[in-house]
């Protein structure tokens, strides 16, 4: 089995170690701010068009319970899909469990992010797990790819919901290996006849896109970062240039095929 699938390849992905430090400042960040929400609170309005933090609470668990399953599997060298009752069982859950009060959506969150933390803490170390394709490598439905990818995912579920909560940790205090990966991973949504040069204020440029009309966005990393997950930028330093000035940011596409947005 080749070292990344094929859902990783053109990726620059971070270590596994690194990713699970990641992972775990990423849910202690979500525990922390949820556990400051009072039951007015969670029926307030979210980020996300039509959904409450509630929904977003539900959300969030659901994906972390989603995750532990993919590893669990994969842990016993199977798949299953990553929500019971696909994308359909994942909605339906979500309405139903969205009008919970406060204390039962933390209760509920800490319990997932518990259990996918676990699933992840036990993987073996990467020299043991990369060769035979088990751990880090394992295979999972998700994206057709291995325990990596879903590391990855549940990263950016964490990472950018907690933005959408709206509870002051918003994109600006995205890190620069966060927004390194979104760089990457949503390098599928620049339309095929859009080359986007990204140029991160103080940091060398990235190029992603291979049209043949070019762009230069300019801005901090993290205003950047942001416009590409569809979220506000949030230090307004958003810009972008190319042969003829005033240009538009250009549309982009919806996130990658086969995964489920952060909505």
């Amino acid at each position: 089995m080749a070292l990344f699938p094929a859902s990783m390849s053109a990726m620059t992905a971070p270590a596994p170690d690194v990713l699970l430090a990641g992972i775990h400042k990423a849910a202690d960040d979500v525990a922390s701010d949820v556990a400051k929400l009072g039951d007015e609170d969670v029926t307030a309005p979210s980020a996300l068009p039509g959904w409450t933090r509630g929904h977003v609470l539900a959300h969030l668990t659901g994906i972390s319970n989603a995750m532990a399953r993919q590893l669990e599997y994969a842990a016993r060298g199977e798949t299953i899909e990553l929500y019971d009752g696909g994308m359909q069982g994942r909605n339906r859950a979500i309405d139903m469990t969205a009008g919970h009060d406060a204390a039962t959506h933390l209760t509920d969150l800490k319990a997932a992010l518990d259990r996918v933390l676990r699933a992840f803490d036990v993987l073996p170390g990467v020299k043991d797990s990369s060769a035979n394709g088990t751990g880090w490598w394992a295979p999972i439905s998700y994206r057709g790819g291995v325990v990596l990818d879903g590391g990855l995912a549940l990263w950016r579920e964490l990472v950018i919901h907690a933005a959408d909560l709206l509870t002051g940790r918003g994109p600006e205090t995205w890190s620069r290996p966060f927004c390194e990966h979104l760089f990457d991973f949503l390098a599928a949504r620049v339309p095929a006849e859009d080359k986007l040069v990204l140029q991160p204020l103080g940091l060398p440029p990235v190029s992603i896109g291979g049209g043949n009309r070019s762009t230069v966005v300019s801005g901090m990393i993290t205003d950047i970062a942001a416009w590409l997950a569809g979220r506000e930028p949030t230090l307004g330093s958003l810009r972008a240039s190319a042969a003829a000035d005033g240009v538009d940011l250009p549309a982009l596409l919806p996130w990658p095929a086969g995964t489920p947005a952060p909505k």
